[in-house]
């Protein structure tokens, strides 16, 4: 009775492709470990963001694989309290950036920190359409880090790989007149026994639609998704890919729409914006994809 249809969401034309890479990459003296993780988290609080998580991968490295090579590989992620969920209101599919990650590492042999972050026009690339709100956020962000590492050295990143596969993955479930509010739960039951199946972690979740005044939804929420060995083994040779980790798994309803929507952005985004040409590092991505996708084929049977 209940239908699934995959929908990719396009490809921006070329015409709004930047020439520049996908990353913003920030690199400061760190030799006496002054700066450090709370206090970028505490800059983004203090100037209108909220935060998904502030992760130690440290912890988790040593105890699953018995080692690592930095002295700091943290992921965080947030979201501006007004702009990211007027962009949210605005464009349903903007959720997979809410909250957004920003990584933050530094390498046992090095006196350098690093925080990288994608780029509004990355990220415009990846949802499929441009807005002035994008940047707006992007400008913020990039204020909070001026800010707060004065003395940083700020580039971007090479230029991106190209990818020919799609950059977000998006599934419905039909509802044929159902309950929402049972279907809903029926999804995320389905999805949280993947995640236990397949090793995916959700370390945060996030109730966009509590914070949307007038709101077209019915329900949006997100679930940050992680996977340890994933971001392991990228880190190894990528560890600037820690911009797009976790991901952001958005399941949403809206009012005038008899279907439930869920989509996150897809791995080929790590290998094209970070450039992830390690062998090993691709296997485990494209696995993870092929796992991701056989969740939500089953939350939305």
């Amino acid at each position: 009775m209940k239908k699934i249809v995959i929908l990719i969401v396009a490809l921006l034309s070329a015409s709004i492709l930047s020439a520049r890479g996908d990353l913003h990459l920030f690199d400061v003296d760190n030799k006496d470990s002054s700066i450090t993780t709370k206090q970028i988290e505490k800059a983004f609080i203090d100037n209108g963001f909220g935060i998904g998580i502030n992760s130690n991968m440290n912890k988790p490295f040593m105890i699953q694989f018995k080692k690592t090579s930095f002295k700091i590989y943290t992921l965080l992620t947030v979201y501006h309290k007004k702009l990211s969920f007027d962009l949210v209101k605005k464009y349903p599919d903007a959720g997979v950036f809410m909250p957004m990650g920003v990584g933050i590492y530094q390498s046992k042999q090095e006196d350098t920190l690093h925080v990288s972050l994608l780029t509004a026009d990355a990220q415009a690339k990846i949802l499929g359409f441009d807005d002035e709100l994008i940047k707006s956020i992007e400008k913020e962000v990039l204020s909070v880090l001026n800010k707060t590492l004065p003395n940083a050295k700020h580039k971007f990143s090479e230029d991106s790989l190209k990818e020919k596969n799609p950059l977000v993955t998006k599934y419905e479930l039909d509802l044929d007149g159902e309950d929402w509010v049972e279907s809903r739960e029926n999804v995320i039951m389905s999805l949280e026994n993947g995640f236990d199946l397949y090793g995916f972690v959700a370390p945060s979740k996030l109730n966009v639609n509590e914070n949307l005044k007038d709101s077209p939804y019915d329900f949006y929420e997100t679930i940050s998704i992680c996977k340890l060995p994933v971001i392991y083994t990228v880190s190894k040779t990528r560890p600037e890919a820690g911009a797009f980790a976790p991901c952001s798994l958005m399941i949403y309803k809206k009012k005038d729409e008899d279907k439930i929507v869920l989509g996150f952005p897809a791995v080929h985004n790590w290998m094209s914006s970070a450039k992830v040409e390690n062998k090993d590092a691709e296997a485990i991505l494209l696995k993870a994809q092929k796992q991701f996708e056989s969740i939500l084929v089953e939350a939305t049977e």
